[in-house]
């Protein structure tokens, strides 16, 4: 007879300690396997939209952030307002090259048309694109603004600016250098944009000022707009996606959905960013005080961060400024930390976060000896499995002296087959007898589940393990396993489609540690344990390749644990 899990509970209190150490191991499992998605909601890596063409064949495609806009108005000018994309001016492009990224700056606003990261692709290939962390092209909207906005500005165009310099080219061993625009509107005000760039880090500095060429003060806030469009992709079970702030250093991750939801958040802005799965767009206020942040969903599906300060006055003939950090680049711990500012916060990996974080770290730490993350995985896994040995080596002991009570208690059963409260109370005292704990056997796997739940965060959304190649056929640890490729869609199985031959071996080591382990009296019991090997090996088909070889790797040890101490207790 086989039990639901109502069933199972309910047996629990009342079948022998054999069947319910049977049944606490299934429970177990059915909970990893059924309340998966429930833990782990947000999205998948993505394959990039088709990108737009825009000018000069630079095309835009991911997070993005962008200087200022200042419009040209009758009345006051200042950034461009948030309301539906205007029409796009004529305009220059500059372009920007470091060691790093490579970035497209317009003249118009000025703003960003295009950001590449040069050390990461979209996929494992070499030759595959380089990551675009633009995700809008100017004809959608402005996808990061910063500037000044006057008090009842108009929804008109941004200006056109005069730049210094047609281009700028940063070596590694150079020096920072600097581009500036200068805009001046026909409401009497000029605005100076000063972008330097490093040649060693992500981020940009931007220093703004504005000058008042009226006769009467203006009134307004530097004000900071971050755009991006989510793509649309499938529900997985990796990192979250979408808009986030550092307030009073917390962080908040925004979880908008719906069309013209909106959130408000008042406090000390550290910082406000876009952010996915491996890479991250912010903007860094150097001035931190009271403000607020306001997330939104557009009509057009485009997700907007707000961060409004208090208001600043510019007397007549008078100038205030602004400095700003810009941070595009990759989620990775180690760069955040560099770059400063508490952006190291934006690597969050949820409720698993205390144990995930470390993992991280042991994995780094690892691969500064091995550079290779498959063999960092093994020798994590190995060093988990020597601060457990003490109780998983207690654990296999008692398992090894249960198998040894096999007959005894086969003969209890046939003994007591019409009285279960006898029955039970022979067996109890039988483990008493002998000091053997019957749910012993669960405790393995209850030891290992918080840890694989945090590798499995760490692998879907450490930049590090993106692409991060082992051996042969492995050669991405963020991904399936697949041998060959089939030219045809399998059930059960995510593309690309091919043998995960990791996935069986960790399959077929979970199935001769089933083996090893003491079989249930009842027959039924007996089916439902041999099944699990087959339900796990199913269940990871899809997962990081890097999980199956930790588990696969954490099966053998465990494998032969078992075997020493059963040899040892014959």
């Amino acid at each position: 007879m086989v039990y639901s899990l109502p069933e199972a509970l309910i047996f629990h209190r009342s079948g022998s300690p054999m069947e319910k150490r049977t049944l606490m191991a299934f429970v177990l499992s059915f909970l990893v396997l059924v309340g998966w998605s429930y833990l782990f909601s947000p999205e998948r890596e993505y394959t990039p939209r088709p990108e737009s063409q825009p000018q000069k064949a630079h095309e835009p495609a991911a997070e993005q952030a962008a200087p200022p806009q200042i419009q040209q108005s009758a009345e006051q000018p200042g950034l461009q307002p948030m309301g539906e994309p205007t029409s796009r001016a004529e305009r220059k492009l500059v372009e920007v090259d470091t060691p790093l990224y490579n970035v497209v700056i317009s003249t118009e606003g000025p703003t960003f048309t295009s950001f590449k990261l040069k050390n990461y692709r979209r996929t494992g290939d070499p030759n595959s694109p380089l990551i675009e962390i633009v995700s809008l092209s100017p004809e959608q909207a402005l996808p990061l603004q910063i500037g000044y906005v006057p008090e009842g500005s108009r929804n008109t165009p941004p200006a056109i600016c005069e730049v210094d310099q047609e281009s700028l080219v940063i070596n590694e061993t150079g020096s920072p250098k600097e581009l500036v625009f200068r805009s001046r509107s026909t409401g009497g005000m000029e605005s100076v944009y000063t972008f330097r760039f490093f040649p060693d880090r992500y981020s940009i500095k931007l220093d703004i000022e504005i000058r008042n060429l009226t006769g009467n003060p203006i009134n307004g806030s530097f004000t900071s707009r971050l755009r991006y469009l989510p793509p649309e992709a499938d529900k997985g079970y990796y990192a979250f996606r979408g808009l986030a702030v550092l307030v009073d250093g917390k962080l908040k991750e925004l979880k908008i959905k719906k069309v013209h939801e909106e959130e408000n958040i008042e406090g000390t802005i550290n910082w406000l960013a876009y952010e996915n799965e491996y890479f991250l767009s912010a903007i860094v206020p150097e001035t931190q005080a009271n403000s607020l942040f306001t997330g939104t969903k557009l009509l057009s599906g485009i997700l907007e961060g707000v961060h409004t300060p208090e208001p600043v006055s510019i007397q007549p003939a008078g100038a205030v400024s602004s400095e700003y950090s810009v941070f595009f680049g990759p989620r990775d711990m180690g760069v955040l930390k560099a770059e400063g500012n508490n952006l190291a916060k934006a690597v969050n990996f949820g409720w698993t976060d205390i144990i995930a974080k470390p993992l991280l770290y042991i994995l780094r730490f690892f691969d500064n000896f091995f550079h290779n993350y498959g063999l960092s995985i093994i020798f994590l896994t190995i060093l988990v499995k020597i601060l457990f040995w003490p109780l998983t080596h207690k654990s296999y002991k008692s398992m090894g002296e249960m198998k040894k009570l096999q007959p005894r208690l086969m003969k209890l059963k046939e003994k007591y087959k019409n009285d279960r409260q006898a029955m039970n109370k022979e067996m109890m005292t039988l483990y008493r007898t002998y000091k053997i704990n019957p749910m012993s056997g669960c405790l393995p796997m209850i030891i290992q589940l918080p840890v694989f739940f945090a590798l499995f965060r760490v692998l879907g959304s450490a930049i590090e393990l993106r692409h991060a190649p082992f051996f042969l056929w492995i050669d991405d640890l963020s991904a399936p396993d697949r041998l060959f490729s089939f030219p045809f869609s399998v059930p059960l199985m995510s593309p690309p489609y091919g043998v995960p031959v990791l996935t069986l071996l960790m399959g077929a080591s979970m199935f001769l540690q089933q083996k090893m382990t003491p079989t249930p009296g009842d027959p039924a019991q007996a089916k439902m344990m041999m099944m699990l090997p087959l339900i796990f090996t199913f269940f990871f088909i899809n997962f990081p390749s890097g999980l199956v070889l930790y588990w696969l790797v954490n099966n053998l040890i465990s494998i032969g644990q078992q075997y020493h101490i059963m040899k040892r207790s014959r």
